[in-house]
């Protein structure tokens, strides 16, 4: 059982190797695609060398906090049997893995953005199939160096406690080994946390700054040269919605998978030293990842597939999905025991399975409900558009409203989720149907992505004069990626809401309560400041965000008002730069600490009863809070893409400029911290909650 179990870590990591290959291959494609003019080269590469500054930057000040959280993680892993001080480095293993996954995303959207710019001057399709593949270069290898990272951890821990077992003639220390392999997890998910805000700190405010000058004020074209603010809201586009996204996803991909693997532990079967119920989350990943990639390479980027880019995209997922559900049964039929028991709950393999096909149908209906509220061509966004005629106020009202009613479908779905996979495996089943609704997280990062690369691409459009026709091509991509981002934030968070009840489960466990009485007053205390805290979280991010949008604005200003649009003179792009960095780096780390420290003084302090009140208070916010403020922010943007391409209300026409259009400028102004800052880190702020609260446990143990 021990070399059959290894053989299946070694499966796993060769599903990562093949993601590497599939990187590999399509970047030398995209490498060869023509990049344009050496002006559109020149401003491609100002774009490339901010974002790269930016992140550097941001390294430079959490590499003194991984390091010193790391130690102290290290010594508190010597404290208790069940860990170890290796936890420590493995931190630092996952803190690394999800900075390079960021990076590696933001790289290739900073090549790919110029190439797609050049692609449109030709058609729709051309640029298409260069933003989608290169969105996919990010989406594989998010998931290849998640399975190869988790492999090579699990591997060598395994192998560790294999020898140790023979030496001294004690049981595998299994506890001990999903203990440390948390820490990856929270590696990830620290990183992931202050890359999401930091990076959506500035891409908001330079975004902000850009609009609310340009636009609104100086009445130039987005994206316009003349706007100084203008490739600092590119140089955002890359470093929140590509590098924060991709740590994000690495973080929420990581985190379900140790979490069902927690779980795994407790499932018994009629095998001696079976622990596939453990590395079954790991072969689920493995196996989507490869479903993803024969899924890419069934799009045909023609003019039948770019006629509707949303349904090409969808129907790509559906391949993904099928593709994955397909062969994992045969999987799960093969490695997992006919029969198991876990906290008295019997299923079997097949249990399994349906729990699986749960997941990947909750992720499915969360995209498809995520679409109806942020898609142009639903009902939300036309509500919000019209009412966008009577004004400011009114487009702000509509946005709340819509936002706000997108919950309830959402959350109906998620409960349904956790309700049927309890249902037909108990709380394994919950955590293995996260597991499944993770499994294609990489066609989910590919659709995801490949929106901020074409928007980058329009701006270069816009700023090197081309065509009118290609700006029009890239914001046909554009519009489509606004939906697409939502979706894939409504993904994370249910995703979230999943592994958090999974983590929650293990939680319970580990600190041996066996309930959480909410008549006790400290219980129900430590439940609402738990609903609290998501507020508090998305008060700091929003505020950050205004505070830095105010020097913005003033500095564009500034700019605008003394070059007096003249075209000749170049505007201080590097000023504005300047002031979204140091913004962002300044106020990330306030609501990163926030969520990192709270578990830890509220375990130590009040207990593990509490502490888990906790953790469902924050959950049950965050989740609902994360919904509303992603669906409203994505609402408000494609309404403003609705007036810009033109629309018929009422047998009256509403174009770019018009009373109607400038005030669903100031709906996309305020959703833009929604949707960018504090609504996705909603549900990283749950897992890395859960994730501290789960590695003390033992510690506050009764």
């Amino acid at each position: 059982m021990k070399l059959f179990c290894n053989s299946v870590q070694y499966i796993t990591f060769l599903a990562g190797i093949a993601g590497l290959i599939y990187i590999i291959i399509k970047y030398r494609w995209i490498h060869r695609q023509d990049s344009g003019s050496k002006n559109m080269q020149k401003i491609a590469q100002y774009i490339r060398s901010g974002a790269i500054t930016f992140l550097y930057s941001e390294w430079k000040i959490l590499i003194y906090f991984v390091f010193l959280f790391s130690i102290i993680l290290g010594w508190s892993g010597t404290l208790i049997d069940n860990s170890s001080y290796i936890i420590g480095i493995t931190f630092i293993i996952g803190a690394i893995a999800s900075g390079l996954s960021g990076y590696m995303g933001m790289m290739i959207a900073t090549i790919a953005n110029v190439k797609t710019a050049q692609a449109a001057k030709k058609n729709v399709e051309e640029a298409f199939k260069i933003s989608f593949l290169g969105g996919s270069i990010m989406g594989i290898g998010v998931s290849s160096i998640a399975i190869i990272g988790l492999s090579i951890t699990f591997m060598i821990l395994y192998n560790i406690s294999i020898n140790n077992s023979i030496i001294s003639g004690k049981e595998i220390e299994i506890e001990k080994i999903l203990e440390i392999l948390s820490g990856f997890s929270l590696g990830a998910e620290t990183i992931a946390l202050f890359s999401r805000v930091g990076g959506g700190i500035y891409t908001k405010a330079a975004d902000i700054g850009a609009d609310l000058v340009g636009k609104l004020e100086f009445n130039i074209p987005e994206d316009d040269v003349r706007n100084p603010a203008t490739i600092a809201d590119n140089v955002g586009d890359n470093v929140g919605d590509i590098a924060g996204m991709g740590a994000d996803l690495f973080g929420s991909y990581v985190s379900t998978i140790v979490a069902a693997m927690v779980l795994g532990r407790e499932v018994i079967s009629d095998r001696v030293e079976d622990i596939t119920p453990i590395i079954l989350p790991m072969i689920i990943a493995s196996v989507g990842l490869l479903a993803t990639i024969i899924s890419i390479y069934t799009v045909n980027f023609n003019k039948k597939s770019t006629y509707d880019i949303q349904k090409t995209l969808n129907k790509t997922n559906w391949i993904a999905v099928i593709l994955t559900s397909l062969m994992i049964f045969f999987v799960i039929i093969y490695l997992i025991p006919s029969n198991l028991l876990m906290r008295n709950y019997q299923f079997t393999n097949l249990d399994i399975y349906y729990s699986i096909i749960v997941g990947l149908m909750v992720g499915i209906l969360i995209t498809y409900i995520t679409e109806y509220y942020t898609a142009i061509n639903h009902r939300p966004v036309k509500f919000i558009v019209k009412q966008s005629i009577t004004g400011h106020a009114t487009n702000i009202i509509g946005g709340i409203a819509m936002g706000m009613e997108s919950t309830a479908l959402s959350v109906f779905v998620l409960s349904g989720g956790i309700y049927i996979s309890y249902y037909f495996a108990g709380l394994y089943g919950v955590g293995i149907a996260s597991s499944g609704m993770m499994a294609t997280t990489a066609i989910q990062l590919t659709i995801d992505a490949f929106g901020p690369i074409a928007d980058n691409a329009g701006g270069i459009a816009q700023m090197n004069n081309l065509d009118s026709k290609v700006r029009y091509r890239t914001d046909i991509l554009d519009s489509v990626g606004n939906t697409t981002a939502a979706s894939g934030k409504g993904f994370a968070l249910a995703s979230a809401g999943l592994t958090s009840l999974a983590l929650f489960a293990a939680f319970v466990d580990m600190s041996g309560i066996n309930s959480i009485d909410i008549y006790k007053t400290d219980v129900f205390i430590f439940l609402l400041i738990g609903c609290m805290i998501p507020f508090l979280f998305s008060s700091m991010c929003i505020s950050a965000v205004g505070n830095s949008a105010m020097k913005m604005v003033e500095e564009v200003r500034k700019q605008l008002s003394s070059i007096k649009l003249d075209a000749n003179i170049k505007p201080d792009y590097n000023k504005c730069i300047e002031i979204a960095a140091y913004s962002s780096l300044k106020n990330m780390m306030l609501p990163g600490c926030m969520a990192l420290i709270t578990p830890i003084i509220v375990g130590f302090t009040m207990g593990a009863e509490s502490l888990g009140s906790l953790i469902a208070g924050i959950t049950m916010s965050g989740i609902l809070l994360g919904f509303f403020q992603s669906n409203s922010g994505g609402a408000w943007d494609n309404a403003k893409k609705s007036f810009e391409k033109g629309i018929s209300i009422n047998d009256k026409q509403y174009f770019k400029g018009s009373y109607a259009h400038k005030s669903s400028i100031t709906g996309d102004t305020v959703g833009d911290p929604f949707k960018d800052t504090s609504g996705p880190s909603m549900n990283i702020l749950i897992k890395i909650t859960a994730i501290v609260s789960l590695i003390i446990a033992y510690h506050i143990k009764r």
